[in-house]
């Protein structure tokens, strides 16, 4: 039986380009909403952009420019007449409103417009902007918060992952509620009902407000776990690969572990935290870390829900920050990451740059980048041999901070003796009719941390 594909759904972008905004820059910033777009199943079939120093107050875009986004979705192209008390005038009024203009639906080069089902704004838009657009446009409107939070709320996975979108998509929502026909009707008070004067809008926010509370109080819950368990790992090497969405993380971390860990050519395919040991294994084991991706203005609610997601990055023992060196904006995107780990105080782990995709360079670029990066890691995590070189630096890391020592662990403690064999590189190993004597090599902090154990 043939099945029918659902028809793609289409949206046209709108942006604001500021003057201290390079073109290059603001071309940058549309082609990544493009692809965040594309991961919500949407074509892009227009972008209509204006340089100005700010979004207009009332619908973001100029007048002209307003009647032009109309053009890709039928509306009229104007906001309503605003009453004589409301009505304000400035030198960018949408005065289309008066004159009731049809927007054309033919472009520059006399072919008519593609239809657009959606309206995308390239930044984070008020409730009152997002209204206005709607009016002007008769269509859905999505600001860059919006279309992120989404993008997590599908591709979430685990429970954590679920409770920090679901915080964030809510506080997202509370402030665009809007009142239906009986919004703004109060309502009785008493025993089961709705608060004295409370009107079903309130009544509304107050859901979403408390259903927030309750899913804080679970992901709390989640988190002590969560914690629990990354103090099993305290001690342990471990590696955190941070970087930009989309840069290769993933990749990286199933060439290097051997895991399943999920790989997709998506923006935020991967929102947990998965930990797996380096392959081919070493004694103590190296723990591999892939963590959420970072992007430009990362809606400040995800980057508070995740943060015990962050957590990871912050309690490694080296950051590898990874890129992906074939797209030209990587520098921005380094950038941004960095930002944002310095915002939960991991800025201070020591850290490695990774270019990435090498694969996709030239010999040329590839050169340049050697010079501008000298100490960066060029690899693809599609090669055998650059994946070898990588692990072959990971334990030489390690393994030039270690120190040796001399531990007795008395026969009594066999439990702190099977510690000892895991979490450190055993050289010799004798016994007596006392206890057991270990030369071990490992991190001081680990030595140390077993030898007051032992004095205990």
């Amino acid at each position: 039986m043939q099945t029918t594909q659902a028809p793609t759904k289409t949206a046209v972008i709108a942006a604001i380009q500021p003057p201290d905004v390079s073109d290059e820059q603001h071309e940058g910033a549309i082609a990544e909403l493009g692809r965040l777009l594309k991961t919500l199943g949407y074509k892009v079939v227009g972008v209509v952009s204006q340089r100005r120093a700010t979004s207009h107050s009332a619908a973001v875009l100029g007048t002209g420019k307003l009647m032009e986004l109309a053009g890709f979705t039928g509306g009229p192209g104007v906001l309503a007449t605003p009453g004589p008390r409301t009505r304000r005038r400035d030198d960018d009024a949408p005065e289309g409103s008066e004159s009731r203009e049809t927007p054309s639906s033919v472009g520059l080069d006399g072919e008519p417009l593609p239809h657009a089902d959606v309206v995308v704004v390239d930044h984070e838009i008020s409730p009152r902007q997002a209204r206005n657009l709607e009016q002007a446009t008769g269509s859905d409107v999505l600001d860059r918060t919006g279309v992120i939070v989404e993008i997590f709320h599908r591709h979430a996975r685990t429970r954590q992952a679920r409770l920090q979108v679901e915080i964030a998509r809510l506080s997202y929502v509370v402030p665009r509620l809007r009142a239906g026909v009986r919004g703004s009707d109060r309502q009785r008070g008493g025993v089961g009902g709705k608060g004295a004067g409370e009107s079903s809008l309130e009544l509304d926010r107050r859901k979403v407000r408390d259903r927030v509370a309750q899913l804080r109080a679970e992901l709390a819950a989640v988190q002590r776990e969560e914690s629990t368990r990354r103090a099993r790992r305290q001690g342990l090497r471990r590696v955190a690969l941070v970087g930009y969405t989309n840069a290769g993380k993933s990749s990286l971390m199933r060439a290097l572990t051997g895991s399943e860990v999920l790989v997709e050519d998506k923006l935020f395919a991967t929102l947990g935290t998965t930990v797996r040991a380096l392959q081919p294994e070493t004694t103590p084991r190296i723990l591999i870390s892939d963590t959420v991706g970072f992007i430009k203005q990362l809606p400040h609610d995800l980057v508070a829900s995740f943060r015990s997601t962050l957590d990871e990055a912050l309690e490694a023992s080296l950051l590898l920050y990874v890129v992906d060196a074939s797209d030209p904006g990587f520098r921005s995107q380094l950038s941004t990451s960095r930002d944002v780990l310095g915002e939960i105080g991991a800025d201070a782990v020591e850290s490695r740059l990774v270019l990435n995709k090498m694969d996709l360079v030239d010999d040329e670029t590839r050169a340049e980048l050697a010079q501008e990066f000298p100490d960066a890691i060029q690899l693809s995590a599609h090669s055998p041999s650059d994946v070898a070189a990588m692990h072959e630096r990971l334990v030489i890391f390690f393994e030039g901070a270690f120190v040796e020592r001399t531990l007795f662990v008395p026969h009594a403690n066999g439990k702190l003796a099977a510690e000892v064999r895991a979490t450190t590189q055993v050289l010799d190993e004798t016994h007596d009719v006392n206890g057991t004597h270990f030369e071990v090599r490992a991190s001081g902090a680990v030595v140390d941390a077993l030898a007051q154990r032992l004095s205990a």
